[in-house]
């Protein structure tokens, strides 16, 4: 694969101070974007923020485990159950 152009803005500069008091710029993958909850829009926190030339994490690194873990928030995966759930019962009472 080719190298990335820093003139691109691709990567991200990182300023680093060496030895003999000099100040030189690194070029560096940029971090991906925190993840979102897909209903409400709000940041989910637990989840795996990886540059992409980083090792892959362990599995429980990854994500929450519980149903919707990495897709929706707590309080939407809460309302979303509930609705499954009350949506269930009224089909079985009909």
């Amino acid at each position: 694969m080719t190298k990335k152009i820093p003139k691109s803005r691709s990567l991200r500069k990182v300023f680093v101070k060496v030895p003999g008091n000099e100040v030189k710029v690194h070029f560096r993958e940029r971090k991906e974007k925190k993840r979102a909850c897909a209903e409400c829009g709000k940041i989910l926190p637990g989840m795996f923020r990886n540059s992409p030339g980083n090792s892959k994490p362990a599995k429980t690194k990854r994500k929450p485990s519980r149903p919707f873990g990495g897709i929706l928030c707590s309080s939407c995966m809460r309302k979303k159950v509930q609705a499954n759930v009350l949506k269930a019962s009224g089909d079985s009472n009909a």
